[in-house]
């Protein structure tokens, strides 16, 4: 479906035009018509759809048609990390380029002084993560009870990272009658409890998910057998001269720094970037990698999200993630704009499970490769082999029948042995093989007048010592 069909503003038109885009994206389709209705929307679709442009189409074309800033936002727009509300700034920079639009941006790790200066201008879009919006509207910097739309963008991520809370706060701190609007790349029960909470009979669009693949991604696998493995094969694909820019994925901080030193000591063009970096360095490292003068990024799931660099040719999983819908998002960062891309995947031993649970989720099997030279060992390519013994869903025996051959702890035969049929054991011996006969307590007394599992009395035995009033050496009650 062509923009042009969706009833937006000529100036917005013009500018989606500049942006080299004709035609909406399944998720802009259903969406976008659905928010200049002022209805509630949840929404779920994959990364690399538009869900951004989905919200931020319609939005600016309602600010265009009337123009009344105030010192509130008109739209809040919440985000989880700095990168992904940079990005929402970005795309709103572009589609309001013909518009007179006053957006601020306010994150961690931005200086109080400025964002105070911005927020005291008249505001029509607020860009916010959660923790900073919260601080400053403490602090009485923001007032949100004039907002008429707020927006809940990578509402799963929020929730993986313990936002909710701070997102109730916020929300109880509007009017809760401006239009609500929740985006998320997957959707569960936990999200639409979420939306149960702070939606209000919300038009639900969900795009299934590409789980067959991106269509311009070929995707590939390699079994390693350890690191020094892993690393020669990661040396490999860099030096590929085909590869333009590419994204490494760890599993964490550590392992980025670590490899990213590795990588630049071996005279690749390469950064790290996760959360311990402060937000200028993180900025900074962005725009580097934008501007292609950094070949090789090492991040973290961190970045996952909140990247769009078009000239990403390879995505690189050094380690798999723990989550399937990772696995869609990490690799969405190539074959964009209907470039083809490839993603490999490095896959240890102990990652078999991770494979498993992505192979399931997007119903495909990825290809295995090897590289000449490079090959694993037998051992690692095999997948594991079966554990002998009871199958999961075996039951013990109760076939009723004996067990037969069984030895008591000195390594002699129990005799005569049944099952869980309710008859008793007859003729059993004890731990030297003899039978109970003549045992003495933990004090060195025998017990007395007890009687073993075949209904036979014990003889000359007496209990331990004294116990609830009553003598040592007195027998127990028959």
């Amino acid at each position: 479906m062509s923009f042009q069909t969706l009833g937006l503003e000529s100036g917005i038109l013009k500018a989606i035009s500049d942006a080299g885009y004709t035609q909406a994206t399944p998720i802009q389709m259903k969406a976008i018509p659905e928010v200049m209705l002022g209805k509630h929307v949840l929404a779920s679709a994959q990364t690399g759809t538009g869900k951004t442009a989905a919200f931020v189409l319609p939005i600016l074309n309602e600010l265009a048609k009337e123009r009344n800033p105030g010192r509130g936002p008109r739209v809040l727009i919440v985000s989880p990390t700095r990168e992904l509300a940079n990005q929402i700034t970005d795309s709103i920079k572009t589609y309001a380029r013909y518009l007179k639009i006053n957006s601020v941006t306010v994150t961690g790790g931005m200086s109080y002084n400025l964002q105070n200066r911005l927020l005291s201008k008249p505001l029509d879009i607020l860009i916010a993560t959660p923790g900073r919006l919260l601080d400053l509207f403490q602090q009485g910097k923001i007032k949100l009870k004039d907002t008429q739309v707020m927006v809940l963008d990578e509402a799963d991520r929020m929730l993986d990272m313990g936002f909710i809370p701070d997102i109730r706060k916020i929300y109880n701190a509007t009017s809760k009658q401006q239009q609500m609007l929740m985006f998320s790349a997957t959707f569960d029960a936990s999200i639409a409890k979420i939306a149960h909470e702070f939606l209000k009979d919300p038009v639900t669009i969900a795009i299934k998910p590409d789980t067959k693949g991106h269509v311009n991604i070929e995707q590939s696998l390699y079994f390693v057998d350890n690191q020094i493995h892993k690393q020669k094969l990661l040396t490999h694909f860099i030096a590929d001269g085909e590869m333009d820019q590419a994204i490494i994925f760890t599993s964490t901080k550590r392992n980025a720094d670590v490899l990213s030193d590795h990588l630049y000591h071996s005279d690749f063009k390469t950064a790290a970037l996760h959360g311990d970096m402060s937000q200028g360095a993180r900025t900074k490292t962005i725009n580097r990698f934008k501007r292609n003068e950094i070949k090789v990024l090492v991040a973290t799931d961190l970045a996952s999200r909140g990247i769009d660099v078009k000239n990403i040719t390879h995505v690189i999983n050094y380690d798999l993630p723990r989550f399937a819908e990772d696995y869609i998002h990490r690799i969405g960062r190539t074959g964009r704009a209907n470039k083809k891309g490839l993603a490999f995947s490095l896959v240890s031993p102990t990652d078999r499970e991770f494979l498993k649970k992505i192979e399931r989720f997007t119903d495909m099997r990825i290809d295995i490769k090897t590289v000449p030279g490079l090959e694993p060992t037998k051992l690692a390519s095999q997948p594991p082999q079966k554990r002998k013994g009871r199958g999961n869903n075996k039951p013990f025996n109760n076939s009723r029948k004996p067990f037969k051959n069984q030895t008591n702890a000195a390594g002699k035969p129990f005799k005569n042995q049944t099952n869980a049929a309710g008859k008793p054991f007859k003729n059993q011996t004890n731990a030297a093989g003899k039978p109970f006969k003549n045992q003495t307590n933990a004090a060195g007394k025998p017990f007395k007048n007890q009687t073993n599992a075949a209904g036979k009395p014990f003889k000359n035995q007496t209990n331990a010592k004294k116990r609830m009033g009553r003598k040592s050496n007195q027998p127990f009650a028959n």
